[in-house]
This record gives structure tokens, C-alpha cells and sequence, in this order.
């Protein structure tokens, strides 16, 4: 796909930086994209190359001609979709445990976004059909796809800056005495590759969380994501040593509290996923700059855990 732009620099952006007068001028495409084209020669002022850091003064010709980078083509499959929200410019999801989000190896199909593909075509053209954000395939929850390359470029900036609310509810092992806030980076684990890990070199994480129910030996909490970096909630809870309960790669033994009945037993022994839900996203719409929140109820299986656990607690105490 071909795209031309013939602009002339207004006198008021006299001054600027090319890439900054760009991201002015034209607002559809990211910085990191138009500074990649500058680098690349498909832009140029008053036709002449010039580098992203070059001043304009008002009064130039810049003209683009780029072609968009083609989409991996994937499958649409008929996939049922739980839908919070739809309309013109975003969609949001209340993924179910079990749905991995994108394809890759060995998951080639099956996905949200080849059920994203079926339900709007479109999104074939957008990258990774307009999906903003994941959540691991075992963990549940809201996401939001953009539906149009405006969108996706708007939230993608309110991710980047912070201002997209993402809650979730957890059941992590051990007794929490109070909230807190963990602000350590994570990066890929240095042996275990498909892992990740606390690491000095990884990037800034920073992970809010409240108790909001305490019981004999697990603890269920509330978490607020600041960064969204690869399994966040879950590297971290087990950083401090109050892994997600059920977490097949982090979460090390299980833990029973004394004397558990036989009830609570098998119910903690067949619950095999971590404990995670994203119960709430907040945002501030691309197109009516309204701001929209939407909840998504616990899953059953989670609901029953702390069911279990609950009841356990009041018969000790």
C-alpha cells in the first residue's frame, strides 16, 4: 500500500525538530514510523534528504512517499467472542482462560485474533489485527483491539503514557500483611529462555496491588499495572515471594494449609492456571475523548477457588 502526503510546514512550527513538526502534521502515524521513513529517504524537504533532528522554519514542501509494510496474513476462524463493547473505532473482549491471543509456535490457530479476523476483516490490515495489549493464554480478562489505524495509534500513546487503567484480581500463595508497590524491571530470564524474570538489565515494571481478602494460606488481591511487560503480575508477585496461586511457571509448590479438609484439597489441586483475571479497563476514547471503563466478573473457576477458600477460612476461625 502506497501512501502520498505533499505538505507545506506552517509558519507556526517554525523551529521544530522534521520528526516533531511531522507527528504534528501528520497525526495518524507514529513518530517511531515517520523517523524511520525520514531515515529510510521517503521523506524529504523542499527535496532534499534531511535527518530527523534537522530544523524547520516554516514555508517547506516536505513530501512522503512510502509503501506500509504488508501484514502477515492469517487465518479467519469462526470463533465465538464475548464482547463487552464494539463500535466503529475499538472492541473490547473479555478473553476466556485458555485462548492464546496471537498466533505463534505452536499455536498456529485458534487464537483471538484469528476470531478477531472473522468478526471484522478489516483488522487484517491493521498490525496484529489492532491488538494493543496481551494477556497469557491461561489468564482471563478484558482487552481492547483498535479497529482503525487512528485508534491504534491513540491508545497505543495512552499505553505508552501510562493513562489506560488495567485492573486485575489475583489469588497469590502465603498471607499478605498489606498492600505495596513493586518497582523492579524484568527482562528475559538468563537460562530459562521461554521465562521471564527480576532482572538489573530488563525494562522499568512497576506493579500496584491491595489486599482485598485474606485466608488461612493464599490471599486475594487487587493489581493495578503501570508498565505491561511479559507475565508482570506474575514475576513479581513471586519475586516477593507470593507467587500467583496455580502458576505452572512460577508459582513453585502448592501450598495446603494445616489440617485442610478433603474439599479444599481437590479443589486446589485441579485449579491448573494461574489465578488471574482482568477485571477492569479504563480509557479515554480515540474518536469522542470520552472516558470509558468497563468491568468483566470473575470466571467460575475462579470464583470457586475463593468460594473454597473462604469457607475454609471461617470453619478455622
Amino acid at each position: 500500500m502506497k501512501i502520498q502526503h505533499t505538505i507545506i510546514v506552517p509558519d507556526s512550527l517554525g523551529g521544530m525538530r522534521v520528526d516533531q513538526a511531522l507527528v504534528k502534521l501528520l497525526p495518524d502515524y507514529s513518530r517511531t514510523q515517520l523517523q524511520a521513513w525520514i531515515k529510510n529517504a521517503e521523506i524529504t524537504v523542499d527535496n532534499k534528504t534531511v535527518k530527523a533532528r534537522d530544523i524547520v522554519l516554516g514555508g517547506e514542501t516536505i513530501n512522503l512517499t512510502a509503501a506500509l509494510k504488508p501484514q502477515p496474513t492469517w487465518d479467519a476462524q469462526n470463533i465465538a467472542l464475548n464482547i463487552v463493547y464494539e463500535d466503529e473505532a475499538l472492541l473490547v473482549i473479555n478473553k476466556p482462560a485458555g485462548m492464546v491471543v496471537h498466533p505463534a509456535a505452536g499455536h498456529k490457530s485458534n487464537t483471538l485474533l484469528n476470531a478477531l479476523l472473522h468478526h471484522v476483516p478489516a483488522l487484517q490490515a491493521l498490525p496484529r489485527a489492532g491488538i494493543l495489549h496481551r494477556l497469557d493464554k491461561d489468564t482471563s480478562g478484558l482487552l481492547v483491539i483498535a479497529k482503525t489505524p487512528t485508534a491504534l495509534l491513540k491508545l497505543n500513546k495512552q499505553l505508552k503514557a501510562r493513562t489506560m487503567t488495567r485492573l486485575y484480581q489475583a489469588v497469590v500463595s502465603g498471607v499478605l500483611i498489606s498492600g505495596g508497590c513493586i518497582d523492579q524491571p524484568i527482562g528475559r530470564h538468563p537460562i530459562k529462555r521461554k521465562s521471564m524474570a527480576v532482572i538489573e538489565t530488563g525494562k522499568p515494571a512497576v506493579t500496584h496491588y491491595r489486599v482485598m481478602e485474606r485466608y488461612r494460606a493464599h490471599t486475594r488481591i487487587k493489581v493495578q499495572l503501570e508498565t505491561g511487560r511479559t507475565h508482570q503480575i506474575r514475576v513479581h508477585m513471586a519475586a516477593i515471594k507470593h507467587p500467583l496461586f496455580g502458576d505452572p511457571t512460577y508459582g513453585g509448590h502448592l501450598q495446603l494449609p494445616k489440617g485442610a479438609t478433603p474439599e479444599l484439597i481437590q479443589q486446589l489441586r485441579q485449579f491448573k492456571r494461574q489465578a488471574l483475571h482482568a477485571c477492569e479497563l479504563g480509557l479515554i476514547h480515540p474518536v469522542t475523548q470520552q472516558p470509558l471503563t468497563w468491568q468483566a466478573p470473575l470466571p467460575d473457576d475462579m470464583q470457586e477457588l475463593i468460594a473454597v477458600l473462604k469457607k475454609d477460612a471461617g470453619a478455622a476461625a
